[in-house]
């Protein structure tokens, strides 16, 4: 147990001249911060004051789990919960007596992170996806009338789903294959998907990206690769800023933006008027892929619930993007919305993939977020993201979406470093058991070693692009 003394200075409580101004005149904590192992622990903080104090904000994993009180001096219980996040946590808490108050720390260290299991790769019949999971994976795709390359496709990724892993990657911001290139330049082997993002497409007459010069995909699939499209849906930061002159645009909670995706539905609101200019935009672009007889991949409004099925709600657990800001039931909204409008213009080459947050491998603190789900008509595969990811945890995110969701294809539509936490090897991922129709790694500093893709291109288990046959 560790222990903060935190001390007042004043005169007499009786004097009626103090009483005037009861606050002492400064609050100190001795010592300034707390510092607790992993495991569960108490801290007592002890406070001196002739008006009973008033605590600030208690995080989730703090509770006051009692407080004794005499005339000036009063004594708290802090339980602290075990930590098992594989990162150190700090909480400041502040102590208010009057118009005074003062700040007092506690950190607690984070939970040791498992070994990830060396088993060795078995090359052999694969295990079935999800186990002892009665699977019956979907047929069909969900688009009415889809485009011909785009049902080989899917029956392609249907073929190959819990015998091989296809290898995938993600470009830069930019509408290009340059990290494909990398990875082909250190391992002698192109990855057999790029995914291309829509990032920037929101920028007016953008002399940096022009996302209406398909060239940068075509000729990825032209050389036998499977192209992916995701978009990270930038939206103003006020319906008075210029598009385009607010950096990069906003994607993550309102605190960063006022655009509300619940007004989306109200024709005339400036954010109904944004998300239909917008969606035309991609649409066009889409709609010329089409035209070239290009099937992709199609990953929209990501990792919707964020951490808004926390089990213990706090300022902090929400959606990160707005597009899940305003709940399960608007989120959903906006995507029929995407999907109907873009079947109403015509779209039919696309494979629609939702990404689930699933509880972050931790179902004590988090929940699923089954509610957050468009539908199985509006949903062929359901991606997970990871980073930082031991294979054991590979497996049980794998499992877990598999039972989830046994009718559709499950796959990996993120992974990569998560800072210097690297991700597990994907031999060693396949070994555990996690059979992910696919693996993307994000680029920049998210982007595994050379090392890393060494291991992965050379696997018998992992389809580079001159194997794709569809």
């Amino acid at each position: 147990m560790s222990v903060l003394a935190v001390l007042s200075c004043g005169g007499d409580p009786d004097d009626p001249v103090i009483q005037e101004d009861p606050a002492p005149t400064s609050v100190t904590a001795s010592p300034a911060t707390s510092s607790l192992t992993s495991s569960a622990g108490e801290v007592a903080l002890a406070v001196t004051s002739p008006q009973r104090p008033v605590l600030g904000e208690i995080p989730s994993w703090i509770t006051v789990k009692d407080g004794t009180y005499n005339k000036y001096n009063i004594t708290f219980t802090l339980q602290v919960a075990e930590n098992k996040a594989y990162e150190p946590r700090t909480a400041t808490i502040t102590v208010t007596s009057g118009g005074l108050s003062s700040s007092v720390t506690i950190t607690q260290a984070a939970a040791e992170k498992p070994q990830e299991p060396s088993e060795p790769e078995d090359p052999q019949t694969p295990e079935e996806p999800g186990g002892d999971v009665e699977v019956n994976i979907s047929k069909n795709l969900v688009t009415k009338s889809p485009m011909d390359k785009a049902v080989a496709l899917y029956g392609y990724l249907l073929d190959q789903y819990g015998k091989k892993i296809i290898s995938s990657i993600m470009a830069d911001v930019n509408w290009n294959h340059r990290e494909a290139d990398k990875v082909n330049a250190a391992t002698g082997k192109y990855p057999a998907m790029n995914c291309y993002d829509f990032i920037h497409i929101y920028v007016p007459e953008n002399n940096w990206i022009n996302y209406s010069d398909l060239k940068p995909v075509t000729e990825w699939a032209e050389s036998g690769g499977i192209v992916s499209l995701m978009w990270h849906f930038n939206v103003p930061k006020n319906k008075d800023i210029v598009p385009g002159t607010d950096g990069s645009g906003v994607t993550c909670t309102p605190g960063e933006t006022t655009f509300r995706a619940k007004n989306v539905f109200t024709e005339g609101t400036w954010e109904n008027k944004w998300f239909y200019g917008q969606m035309d935009k991609v649409v066009d672009v889409i709609l010329g892929l089409q035209k070239q007889g290009i099937a992709a991949i199609w990953r929209p409004f990501h990792e919707a619930a964020g951490n808004a099925t926390h089990k213990q709600q706090a300022a902090w657990t929400t959606s990160w993007f707005w597009w899940g800001f305003d709940g399960a039931e608007i989120y959903k909204k906006l995507w029929t919305a995407m999907f109907d409008y873009f079947a109403s213009k015509g779209i039919n080459n696309l494979i629609w993939v939702w990404t689930t947050q699933n509880y972050n491998g931790n179902s004590v603190e988090y929940n699923q977020d089954k509610d957050w789900y468009p539908g199985d008509g509006y949903v062929d595969i359901v991606a997970r993201d990871l980073y930082g990811s031991a294979a054991s945890v590979n497996k049980k995110e794998f499992e877990e979406i598999q039972k989830t969701y046994p009718t559709k294809m499950v796959t990996l539509g993120e992974c990569g470093k998560d800072g210097s936490t690297a991700f597990a090897t994907i031999p060693s991922v396949w070994s555990a058991g996690a059979k992910w129709s696919w693996f993307m790694p994000w680029y920049g500093s998210n982007m595994p070693d050379t090392e890393w893709w060494k291991s992965a291109m050379s696997s018998p288990n992992v389809i580079n692009r001159s194997e794709v046959k569809y």
